[in-house]
Order: structure tokens, then C-alpha cells, then sequence
């Protein structure tokens, strides 16, 4: 079953790579935030938020888990093509590389051009941060932070639990990731409700985006550095982000470039001073855009082939006891 798993996940990374998520098609995702917000809008009171909060994780993830099994067994029932097909399919739905690269060349081509405004305002769509005050190279670094977080959140990680447990827990670390980013905010509406939530998807990306950082820096040379220095800045800057999981992207790029990754960001006019990972031996341009996008495809081609070497290696395992 896992040598299945992996053709699917091969096959749904080369539907990813060429197709992407076209705006007009439907979406699995999209379904599954239209389910989040109903219940939140109508269970997010009372006393005890935190529990219902939990509740409501368990039964997005736990639907989710159970509509995409019963597709892949009636696939695999009818014929194991068939099974394959739907399980590649659902897959491609988890996974980004494409939207993730086509939204940093949106920064990057008005940014090259000069264009400031429209390059802020591509950057917009994509980071949270106040952006209309940025210079050319705050602009390239958030189109950077975005990459770099995102290469596990968006590809990685769903690739990963799709090797373990294929398309149905692809698409639980999906759902759970789609929890976090509505609802898994320490404001005062979703501090409590929100909680499972942020945790369980700290839990999800907990092993992928380490394996995704040293595979960052296995695949590229890095600038100005030899690879011991790059791997004590990962090992450095990487637990310095606030969060548990995407420090281990950010701090992998910033090695890999030579650049200097984090600092002040505004939200709504209020400042955060996130901290510095990497070392500053050059100055963010735009071209380390391009950079980022190259590191983000070397890295998705040898996760995939330690994916792929991992599945055939188990299935050997399982077939020779």
C-alpha cells in the first residue's frame, strides 16, 4: 500500500508542479474554511471555548479523515489505477509548489521593475504585514519569509503524511493547517477557541519542517559560508522564531543566501520586533526572490526522493517479513 502512496504522491507533485490550483475550479480547501467559519460563528461562546475549540478541531479533522477514506477505498476497490488516480488527485489539492512560486514572482517582476506600489501591493496578498511603507528590500524580504515558511506548510508537510497515511492524511494536514490559520490567533476572540487548533498544527509540522530545513541546506551550496557555518545558523536562528515549526525554513534559507532574515514588522500599525536569523553578507535584493523559488524547488525534488526511497524501502520490509 505504500509503494501506492508513493505514486500517488509523485504523480499529485507533477499535477501541482504544471497545474496548480486554478482560481475557478473547486477546492477541498475552500469547502473545508466555509465548515470552519460556520462553526466558529456559531460555537466560539460561553465558558468553556477552549474544549468546544477542541471539539470542533476533532470533527473537522475526523469528517475530513473519513470523506476522503471512503473515496480512496471505493477507488482502490474498483481498481487499484482507480484507487491511485483519486488519491493523486486529492493530494494535488494539498499542495502548493506552483501558487507558492507564481505568488513570489508577483513581488518580484513589479519589484525588479521599480514598480514599489504594485510590488507592495502583490506582497499584500501574501504576509500579514503593514506594507505600504516597505523599501525594496523589506518588500524582498517578505516575499523571502514567505517562501521559506511556507515550503513545509504548503508542500513538505502534507507530502509527508501523505506517505504515512496517504490522501486521507494529507488532507487532515490540510484541514488542520486551514484550523490554525482561522481561528489559531492569540487575539481575544480566538486566543482560547483557536487553541487546539494552533497546537495540534504545531504538533503536524513538528517533524517535516526540521526534515525540510537540513534538506534545505543539503540540496543548496551555501553563499559566502561553508556548510558547518550554514548548519550552526539553522541549528542557531532556528528556535528563535516565535513559532516551534517555521524557524527551520526561514533560518535555512537565510544561511543559503548569505542574508539576513527577520527584524521589525508592523501589523495594523503595531510594531513586532521579530528576531534576526542569518548572518547579513549581503544586503535582501530581489533577485534573492528567484533564490528563495530555486531553493523551494530543490528542495521539493529531494524531499520527494527521500519520500520515494523511504516508501520502497518499507515496502520491502513488509514484503520480506
Amino acid at each position: 500500500m505504500i509503494l501506492y502512496h508513493v505514486i500517488a504522491i509523485l504523480t499529485a507533485s507533477i499535477l501541482d508542479l504544471f497545474v496548480g490550483d486554478p482560481p475557478n475550479w473547486p477546492h477541498p480547501v475552500k469547502w473545508i474554511g466555509k465548515l470552519i467559519a460556520h462553526l466558529e460563528k456559531r460555537w466560539n461562546s460561553g465558558e468553556f471555548k477552549k474544549w468546544i475549540g477542541l471539539v470542533m478541531l476533532l470533527f473537522v479533522l475526523l469528517l475530513v479523515f473519513t470523506i476522503v477514506l471512503i473515496v480512496v477505498l471505493i477507488g482502490y476497490k474498483i481498481h487499484p489505477l482507480v484507487g491511485i488516480a483519486a488519491e493523486s488527485i486529492v493530494i494535488s489539492t494539498t499542495i502548493a509548489q506552483k501558487s507558492l512560486k507564481e505568488a513570489a514572482l508577483e513581488v518580484y517582476h513589479p519589484l525588479k521593475s521599480g514598480d514599489l506600489v504594485e510590488a507592495r501591493k502583490k506582497l499584500s496578498y501574501i504576509v500579514g504585514r503593514d506594507t505600504n511603507d516597505l523599501d525594496e528590500s523589506e518588500i524582498a524580504r517578505g516575499a523571502i519569509e514567505t517562501v521559506a515558511e511556507n515550503t513545509c506548510d504548503g508542500v513538505t508537510a502534507p507530502l509527508f503524511w501523505a506517505l504515512i497515511g496517504g490522501a486521507p492524511l494529507a488532507m487532515v494536514y490540510r484541514a488542520a493547517n486551514t484550523c490554525d490559520s482561522m481561528v489559531g490567533h492569540l487575539n481575544d476572540r480566538y486566543k482560547e477557541f483557536g487553541w487546539a487548533s494552533a497546537k495540534w498544527d504545531d504538533v503536524m509540522n513538528w517533524i517535516p519542517s526540521r526534515l525540510t530545513g537540513m534538506i534545505m541546506l543539503i540540496g543548496k551550496l551555501p553563499f559566502r559560508s561553508d556548510h558547518r557555518k550554514a548548519w550552526s545558523i539553522l541549528i542557531r536562528d532556528a528556535k528563535k522564531h516565535p513559532s516551534p515549526n517555521s524557524g527551520w525554513g526561514e533560518a535555512a534559507v537565510a544561511a543559503i543566501l548569505g542574508i539576513q532574515l527577520g527584524g521589525i514588522n508592523y501589523y495594523k500599525g503595531m510594531i513586532s520586533n521579530r528576531a534576526k536569523m542569518g548572518e547579513a553578507h549581503s544586503p535582501i535584493q530581489a533577485h534573492h526572490i528567484l533564490k528563495a523559488n530555486d531553493i523551494l524547488g530543490r528542495t521539493v525534488f529531494l524531499f520527494l526522493l527521500l519520500l520515494a526511497i523511504g516508501g520502497m524501502l518499507v515496502e520491502l520490509a513488509v514484503t520480506w517479513f
